[in-house]
């Protein structure tokens, strides 16, 4: 419902102060430019869906050969006890949690390609379980939350566009944006567990959460003491050398269980082409609502109004120049990235306002367009307080990423 409403305003917004431009400032080129947007946005959202289809194809068939030669059961196992206590609805050592495991694993790694696909298929082997097929499970907000706040070890995209604009350090930024990646993962954890009544102190979900914990406080520490083209060259090698052992070790075994690999790979890939086709209605609306919005100049009138509201409570403003990323990137991923390196292009890449656009780039995920593909994807039309949740991990992190921004760079 929320999903509703918000959609419908980024519309009526857009038309009313389109409108206010041309009667007061006879800005007779506005309403071109927002029908113009439309087309374009209609066109983008049908080429990311496009794109989709080839990895999609390929991931959903591997997934599928993981299934039938018992590997995603082991990863279901391994993490069994940690998700039977964060989804409750699902059974107990499910196939889904090993997708969902996989899912989280590359998204940590910044394996953006290979994370969607096994989202999706998480999203789908939920929604088998469902019993009200419109209208999203507590597991299904979990998962979707989850993935919303972003969690990445290691920002391998964002060090690289700092780099090739000059930087003098492109992975200083690397600790912030893995401590508020953690605070956005935090705050939707607990956001979720709230609305669900999920008891987070269970000693087994402190377990693991602390095990995690200790691992990130490792990895700083380790990249802490190293070089950053050391950094960069570890994190290269080491995402795609584990992709890439995942794909063997899912092919290795299904042989060893004499499962025909081939014919396996084949079922999962005719899935993988279906359920790209299936988003590309849900994945243009959310685009074509935000792309008028933009367009119309409400996102630079609410930043300037955020801007004139700070300095008014005497607050340090120097951090509104890098807002709009944060108001883009639950938005739309590509834009943000676009509004980031025009941040660092105008402030300098080394520039406090740049590396807060930067911290802010790499704090949380695209909401708005992880709920239109991955509900899409299954039909699901209620998503209850995903949404609000998802939103709510969104602001957390662009506050930790702006509060420690102050504290490493200012």
């Amino acid at each position: 419902m929320v999903l509703n409403y918000l959609w419908a305003a980024f519309f009526i917004i857009a038309f009313c102060i389109a409108l206010f431009r041309l009667i007061f400032f006879q800005d007779i080129e506005i309403f071109q430019k927002m029908v113009t947007s439309t087309f374009d946005n209609a066109k983008t959202g049908f080429e990311i869906s496009l794109g989709l289809t080839g990895v999609m194809t390929l991931w959903l068939g591997l997934m599928k050969v993981g299934e039938r030669g018992g590997i995603i059961a082991i990863f279901a196992k391994l993490v069994g006890p940690f998700f039977n206590r964060l989804f409750p609805e699902l059974p107990k050592n499910h196939p889904v949690f090993g997708s969902i495991l996989m899912n989280f694993s590359a998204n940590m790694l910044g394996l953006d390609n290979a994370a969607t696909p096994l989202g999706l298929k998480a999203m789908k082997e939920m929604q088998e379980l469902n019993p009200e097929k419109e209208t999203a499970s507590n597991a299904q907000i979990m998962f979707l939350v989850l993935n919303t706040s972003g969690l990445t070890i290691i920002p391998i995209s964002i060090m690289v566009f700092r780099a090739q604009l000059g930087a003098a350090d492109p992975s200083d930024i690397f600790i912030p944006i893995l401590l508020a990646t953690f605070f956005s993962t935090t705050v939707g954890l607990i956001t979720v567990a709230l609305y669900q009544r999920i008891n987070l102190l269970n000693p087994v979900i402190l377990a693991y959460l602390g095990t995690v914990l200790l691992f990130i406080i490792g990895l700083i520490y380790y990249f802490s003491t190293i070089s950053q083209e050391q950094i960069s060259i570890i994190s290269q090698v080491a995402s795609n050398v584990i992709l890439f052992t995942i794909i063997v070790s899912f092919i290795a075994l299904a042989l060893v269980r004499k499962v025909n690999v081939y014919e396996a790979f084949i079922e999962g890939a005719k899935e993988g082409f279906s359920t790209a086709i299936t988003i590309i209605p849900y994945l243009v609306a959310i685009l074509v609502a935000i792309g008028v919005f933009r367009v119309s100049g409400a996102l630079d009138m609410l930043v300037d109004g955020l801007g004139y509201l700070f300095s008014f409570t005497g607050m340090n403003t120097d951090f509104v120049e890098a807002l709009p990323v944060a108001f883009m990137k639950p938005l739309s991923g590509s834009g943000a990235r676009g509004l980031m390196v025009e941040t660092l292009n105008t402030y300098g890449v080394d520039s406090f306002v740049g590396r807060v656009a930067s911290t802010i780039q790499g704090s949380t995920e695209t909401t708005f367009y992880i709920l239109a593909v991955y509900f899409g994807s299954v039909g699901v039309r209620k998503t209850r307080y995903a949404l609000t949740c998802g939103l709510l991990a969104d602001l957390a992190g662009v506050i930790a990423a702006i509060l420690l921004a102050y504290l490493f760079f200012y």
